[in-house]
């Protein structure tokens, strides 16, 4: 491949660096890594690098110490996620660690998935486009159970219905009930696009409580939670804060402002924490 990009001169984006090759292990990416890493990125392809050139330090601005600067030149295999035309060959930097004798790792013919986008007014050629990956570790190791894993994540992320973006808590009220422990909490989500979405809590007296999330307009009392590592999931457990904004309790009674900081404590607690293990 010859691209008109040469190492010595301009670079496609900023390389990403690769903290250490254990970071390229796909096995260590949780379901909201990848989530992550897909909603960065405009391609997903699965390549086979062909060759690696060390770029000299000189033409690597902001190259921390211990990694050096790699251009790289890979086949495409597949194009697993995007539209965007790529051609056949794959042109991308990324910063890798350094072994202990301060050698280079060695990639070629090793295969990876890259997460990435198209470098801005460089476009595609029939012998291939340039890249650039979309963040530290978007160069994961390939492994045919890493694809089957990874495809059913992108699928929804290219689905019609995406959850959309919680941005935090607009409102949140507690009602108590006619009954000793009967009580309703309301809680009111701020999103991205401004479409409604809410979080009801139900307490009744003698049962556990139980909780269920609204994504419309009509708020429904017999609304389920979202079930783990789905992006419905995804969106509550890593956007919702810690804790309930005393600002958005809208109670004025102490006993039921208590009781909506509670209640909305028991849903961070039901969906558990978002985990990650490659991607901030």
């Amino acid at each position: 491949m010859a691209f008109a990009l040469a190492v010595g001169g301009a670079v496609p984006g900023t390389a990403q660096p690769m903290p250490d090759d254990s970071q390229t292990d796909a096995s260590r990416a949780t379901y909201v890594d990848l989530v992550t890493l897909g909603e960065r990125s405009e391609l997903v392809i699965r390549a086979e690098i062909r060759r690696q050139t060390q770029v000299g330090p000189e033409r690597a601005p902001g190259l921390r110490p211990g990694l050096a600067r790699l251009y790289i030149e890979a086949d495409t295999l597949a194009l697993i996620a995007g539209s965007t035309r790529i051609g056949e060959s794959l042109a991308y930097l990324v910063d890798v660690p350094l072994d202990e004798k301060g050698k280079l790792p060695k990639l070629k013919k090793r295969q990876f998935i890259l997460f990435a986008n198209t470098v801005p007014g460089r476009p595609a050629t029939e012998r291939g486009r340039e890249i650039q990956l979309s963040g530290p570790n978007a160069q994961l190791d390939y492994s045919p159970e890493f694809e089957a894993r990874l495809r059913p994540i992108l699928t929804s992320l290219a689905a019609s219905d995406v959850p959309p973006q919680i941005e935090g808590i607009a409102d949140a009220l507690a009602v108590q009930g006619t009954l000793a422990g009967e009580s309703e909490s309301q809680i009111f989500l701020e999103t991205q696009d401004g479409s409604p979405v809410s979080i009801t809590v139900l307490r009744r007296p003698g049962l556990r409580p139980t909780w269920g999330v609204s994504w419309g307009e009509i708020i429904d009392s017999s609304a389920r939670p979202p079930q783990r590592e789905t992006l419905r999931w995804y969106r509550l457990a890593c956007s919702l804060p810690g804790e309930l904004p005393s600002s958005a309790n809208l109670a004025r009674d102490p006993a039921a402002r208590r009781l909506a900081a509670a209640d909305y404590a028991f849903v961070i607690d039901q969906l558990g924490p978002c985990e990650r293990a490659i991607t901030e």
